[in-house]
């Protein structure tokens, strides 16, 4: 015997092949913007000779190319967010060292600040991580983690007013 859930989830009509194909061309485009996006800045990272790329840029292209009107993924979430946790990553590197324990207190650290500053950004809660494993000295608020997060944010306004059409910021 079927629950009403289970009858109603039967019912419903097939998702038209129209619908399909534009979820199909949303998801395409979404993914090339978040490919230009690394692909510009690891390659502008490897003329200067700059580390300008780091694996949590990765996660906020998700956000900032696949769901750009999410509170998540606006500028002063994605900048201030990453900013605001390498700094935490580093003082709690200076101040305690590279343990363990340190990378907890990072992350947790990190989630509180972008909380009480309203600049959550999942992606950001990994660069305390990133500061202390691999002991990044103050030099990495600058680069990668600004100089990385303005581009990434300016690609991704040029690209959703040029390619995708869709609104950013939002």
């Amino acid at each position: 015997m079927y629950s009403q859930t289970q009858t109603a989830e039967r019912e419903k009509p097939p998702v038209p092949a129209v619908h399909a194909r534009l979820n199909l061309l949303t998801a395409l485009v979404s993914g090339l913007g978040g490919a230009v996006a690394i692909w510009l800045l690891a390659g502008l990272a490897q003329s200067l000779e700059q580390a300008l790329l780091i694996a949590p840029f990765g996660a906020s292209c998700v956000l900032l190319f696949a769901l750009p009107q999410s509170p998540l993924a606006q500028p002063h979430n994605v900048i201030g967010g990453h900013v605001l946790s390498a700094l935490v990553g580093l003082l709690v590197l200076n101040l305690i060292g590279d343990s363990v324990l340190a990378m907890g207190l990072g992350v947790g650290l990190a989630i509180a600040v972008m909380q009480l500053t309203g600049t959550v950004h999942p992606p950001a809660g990994g660069d305390p991580l990133v500061v202390i494993l691999t002991g990044a000295g103050w030099s990495f608020l600058g680069l990668p983690i600004l100089a990385g997060t303005v581009t990434l944010v300016l690609v991704a306004i040029a690209y959703h007013r040029l390619v995708s059409m869709r609104a950013y910021p939002g």
